[in-house]
Order: C-alpha cells, then sequence, then structure tokens
C-alpha cells in the first residue's frame, strides 16, 4: 500500500492557480481596451477634422499634414482620453445626467400611456405630425424644399416599403434600389420619354397604378426563384439583381436611352377632372404635399397590415422561419407576399421622383442608394413605422446641414461615423418596435439568437 501511494505522489501533478492562469493581461482588461478605443478614435477625430490633401497623392499628404500638427493631433487625442476618463471615473460627474434622464422619462412617460391608450389619440399624434409637415417646408428655402422632396420626401417611400422586407419578414436586400429604378423608367416609357413609345401616353397620375403593379411584379419575379434562399445567400441575390437591372438600364440603348438616359423630358403630373385643373411644374411645394399625402395613406395601410394575419405570419417568419414552416406555415409564399408589397411602395417613390426632376438615366440609381436606405431602416428602428420615418428624416437632412461646415467628399463620413455610434449604443434603432427591443435585451443577455435578420445557415427552407 505504501509503495502504491509513494508511486502515486510521484506522477501527481503539481497544484496549479487556475485562477491565476486565467487572469488576463493587463491591456487585454476591458478598462484598457475602452482606452485604446478611445485613443483610436480620437486620432480618426483628427484625420477628419484634419487639412485637405492635394495632387495625386492627396491621402498621404492629408495624412502627414495632420500627423505634424501636434496641437491638433494632441487636442483630438486629449478629447478621447478624457472622456474614457469621464467613462471609467466619473460617476459622480454622470449622476445628474443619469438624474436629468430619469426625469424625462418620467414625463414623457404620460405621453405615452396617452398614445397607447386607443385608436384615437394615435390619430391626434398622426394629425398633428402631418399638420407640421405640412407648415414646416414653407418656412424653409427653395433650396430646402428641394432637399425635403428629392431626398427626403422620396426616401421616406422607399424606407417604409423596405421595413416591410426587413423589419417584419426579416428579410435581407441589398437591391431595392432596383425596384425604384423600375418605377421611375415605367413612367418614363408610359409618358413617351424613352426611345420606344408606348401604345398609348399617359398622365403621370395614370402610370402610378401601372408602375406599382410593375414593381409588384418584379418582386414576384425576383422572389419566386430566390425566397427558398435564407440570410447572405438571399442579400447576394437580391445584390444580382440591382446589377442586373442598372446593366440593362446601361446598356439597352434602343430601349432605355442606355446612359444617356431618357430622350424627352419627362412631363409633370396634372389633373384635369370634374372642372379641376392643376399642373405640378418645377416648384417642389407641390410635390411635397404629394408625397405627404402618399406617406400618410401607406403608414395607414401598413400600420393595418402590421396587425393582420399577414403581419403576424411575416413575425413568424422572422423569428424562426423553420418553426413557422414546422407549425403549417407557407413562408415561400408569405415572403413573396413582403417582397411584392415592399417593391410596390417602390414604384411610386419612382413614379414621383422622374415626374419631378423630368430626367433619369442609370446614375439616378447607384447601389450606394440602396445601402443609405438600409441605413435608415436600421437607424430609426426595424420594425417600427415611426422610427424608420424619423431615422430616415434624420439622416437625409444630415448632408444638407453639414454642407456650410464639411467639404462634400467627407459629409458621409459623418454619417458612417453616426451610425457605428448607434450601432454600439443603440442598436435597436432611434424608436424601436417593442418585439425588436425586446429581442435584442434577450441576443444580450444571451439567449438565443434573435437579433438575427433573416435565417442563419442553410441554402434552402
Amino acid at each position: 500500500m505504501s509503495g502504491g501511494t509513494a508511486s502515486e505522489e510521484s506522477f501527481r501533478r503539481p497544484k496549479v492557480d487556475v485562477a491565476r492562469l486565467r487572469r488576463d493581461a493587463w491591456y487585454r482588461r476591458p478598462r484598457w481596451r475602452r482606452l485604446l478605443g478611445f485613443v483610436v478614435a480620437g486620432l480618426a477625430l483628427a484625420v477628419v477634422t484634419g487639412p485637405q490633401g492635394a495632387g495625386s497623392t492627396a491621402l498621404m499628404s492629408s495624412l502627414k499634414a495632420t500627423f505634424t500638427s501636434v496641437p491638433r493631433l494632441g487636442v483630438c487625442v486629449g478629447i478621447g482620453v478624457l472622456l474614457w476618463a469621464v467613462r471609467e471615473f466619473g460617476a459622480p460627474l454622470r449622476a445628474p445626467a443619469r438624474t436629468a434622464q430619469d426625469g424625462v422619462a418620467r414625463g414623457v412617460a404620460p405621453l405615452r400611456r396617452f398614445y397607447a391608450a386607443g385608436v384615437w389619440p394615435k390619430l391626434a399624434v398622426g394629425a398633428l405630425v402631418l399638420l407640421a409637415g405640412a407648415v414646416i417646408p414653407n418656412l424653409l428655402s427653395p433650396t430646402w424644399q428641394v432637399v425635403f422632396v428629392e431626398q427626403m420626401g422620396v426616401y421616406l417611400l422607399l424606407a417604409v416599403g423596405l421595413n416591410v422586407v426587413i423589419g417584419w419578414a426579416g428579410l435581407l436586400d441589398l437591391g431595392f434600389v432596383a425596384f425604384y429604378a423600375v418605377g421611375a423608367y415605367s413612367v418614363a416609357f408610359w409618358t413617351g420619354s424613352l426611345p420606344v413609345q408606348p401604345p398609348v401616353v399617359l398622365n403621370p397620375f395614370v402610370v402610378i397604378p401601372i408602375a406599382v403593379l410593375t414593381c409588384l411584379a418584379a418582386g414576384l419575379l425576383l422572389g419566386t426563384p430566390t425566397l427558398r434562399l435564407r440570410g447572405d445567400y438571399l442579400a447576394i441575390v437580391t445584390l444580382g439583381f440591382h446589377e442586373i437591372v442598372y446593366l440593362v438600364a446601361k446598356n439597352a440603348d434602343g430601349f432605355t436611352g442606355g446612359s444617356r438616359g431618357t430622350t424627352k423630358m419627362i412631363p409633370h403630373p396634372s389633373i384635369h377632372l370634374f372642372g379641376l385643373d392643376y399642373n405640378w411644374m418645377f416648384d417642389p411645394l407641390p410635390y411635397w404635399y404629394l408625397i405627404l399625402a402618399f406617406t400618410a395613406i401607406l403608414v395607414v395601410l401598413f400600420s393595418r397590415l402590421e396587425n393582420s394575419r399577414i403581419g403576424r405570419a411575416w413575425t413568424a417568419v422572422r423569428e424562426d422561419e423553420v418553426a413557422a414552416q414546422a407549425s403549417g406555415l407557407n413562408t415561400v409564399r408569405y415572403k413573396l407576399m413582403a417582397f411584392a408589397i415592399g417593391a410596390s411602395t417602390s414604384g411610386l417613390a419612382g413614379v414621383v421622383y422622374a415626374s419631378k426632376v423630368g430626367f433619369i438615366n442609370p446614375d439616378n440609381f447607384p447601389l450606394l442608394a440602396s445601402i443609405l436606405v438600409l441605413s435608415y431602416v436600421i437607424f430609426g428602428g426595424m420594425g417600427s413605422i415611426a422610427g424608420v420615418l424619423v431615422g430616415t428624416a434624420l439622416l437625409t437632412l444630415l448632408p444638407q446641414w453639414l454642407k456650410s461646415y464639411v467639404p462634400a467628399e467627407d459629409r458621409y463620413m459623418y454619417l458612417g461615423g453616426l451610425l457605428v455610434a448607434m450601432m454600439i449604443f443603440r442598436p435597436q434603432g432611434v424608436i424601436p418596435s417593442r418585439r425588436r427591443q425586446r429581442e435584442i435585451k434577450l441576443a444580450e443577455s444571451g439567449v438565443g439568437g434573435a437579433d438575427a435578420t433573416g435565417a442563419a445557415g442553410g441554402t434552402t427552407s
């Protein structure tokens, strides 16, 4: 026995301090990693606010001028270190801000309860928003009125439609602006502005239902062979669809006019009905009122759709497509409906935009526009109609506001920085839907992948 015990003692491993081995090095601890992040943010701030480069080596000359300017570099890095210090050691300094935030939350709580009390409070709030939307543009300069129509108004219609696809059905679409191009070229064709003449020339107002149906058919055409795909695979297919539409519009000279665009001016809408004669011209305000009316109609219809059987089916598909299909839900059918209904609003936006500017070519519909409208939906809050509208309004007006302070080539850098900060500190969006907010909280606590967009893994359903 003693020999066996001695043998066991000789082969026994020495005691190891597991806690000491598992302890991270100082530079891996969260506090110092955050310090590194704030320093890098300070360096990025120095580059963004630094001098512009010149010549063929603009980037390198700009970086050299920035990093050799010790005062600017020191100030920017110092700001980052100061923010880190406040974050780590400034609890007493943050207490008044937290108290003020709690006070604001308590003050807003009655308004939230009033809004959720029933239908009439929602109608009252909607009426106030419509009134503000109708009055505010009259107080602005013509330049801002054009921005309201050609940027914010058109993107509002696009974002409301994309919210159906990505926010409710959970389908990642990177080529949504392709349907917008289809709507714009539809009005160009039916008004006789393309090299190919239509069977009958129509008023742009009459083209609206035709363009909507055309985009709806395009959504079905894209969705029928591809919606058995999921996640990243579906995103790549939609990206390819955008490129197909873009290249067809650019290369089909005999039909679309190619890169030269429309051969004639697209006429403005007009009404000649029951003694009422009105022509929309180049004044942006009438177009803004038209977009406001269309947006209000879409908000009402889509709000009803969200709470319908179809909307609940979309929610089931987004949360767990496999479980929804196992429950007997025809997931492909409902995803097709989401693509088609979302694409229909793009046709409406295309008609309004093309008839307002009077001329279009393929360069009006770049891939960047698809990425922007996707960013607006995520920034505002996927699945929330109010959030999508607010997020789109804020991000479309931001570059115009920066016009007086930031060079044109740097404006989207600030927009990107704002998106990064938003995704870090408030990933649910400006005005999130309750369901989406709850999903992100569950995901942060480690309960499944509730915050994923679309199903992950696999290529077929």
